[in-house]
């Protein structure tokens, strides 16, 4: 039987609004062991963040951290699974957009992050990539 995206789904949220800086947020990905946080305003998904998205972005542009705003840096127009969503449909949109999370939304408002990890896990648990996903953090 298909599985839905809210069976595999991590309810886990980390959410930082747009104004927070980026040394805030990459604070947050390092404490909690992630690589992104959802760009959340008013209790609406405005974007997603990523570690990469600051590398690429931000270090590599020579911005200061301290003062570029996670809105300045993150991705926008983020598309939204639902939880209800079937998971090949999540395999499916992962693949063509060339991501490995997206962010799980009912009314635009976040409830979950599933990622290529979390699918691995799911689907194929005995791959490289379901055993570095379960695999504790580096700290």
């Amino acid at each position: 039987m298909p599985q839905s995206v809210r069976e595999i789904m991590n309810t886990g949220l980390v959410c930082v609004p747009p104004d927070a800086s980026l040394v805030d947020a990459a604070r947050e990905m390092r404490d909690k062991g992630i690589g992104d946080v959802l760009v959340v305003e008013d209790g609406r998904l405005r974007g997603i963040l990523t570690d990469r998205d600051i590398v690429v972005r931000c270090v590599a542009e020579d911005k200061p951290l301290r003062d570029t705003k996670v809105g300045e840096a993150c991705s926008e127009n983020v598309s939204c699974l639902k939880p209800d969503d079937d998971a090949d449909r999540a395999v499916e949109m992962m693949r063509a957009m060339a991501v490995r999370r997206l962010p799980v939304c009912e009314d635009d408002r976040p409830v979950g992050v599933l990622s290529l990890g979390d699918l691995a896990r799911e689907r194929d648990p005995h791959s490289a990539l379901a055993d570095i996903s379960s695999a504790p953090r580096n700290t």
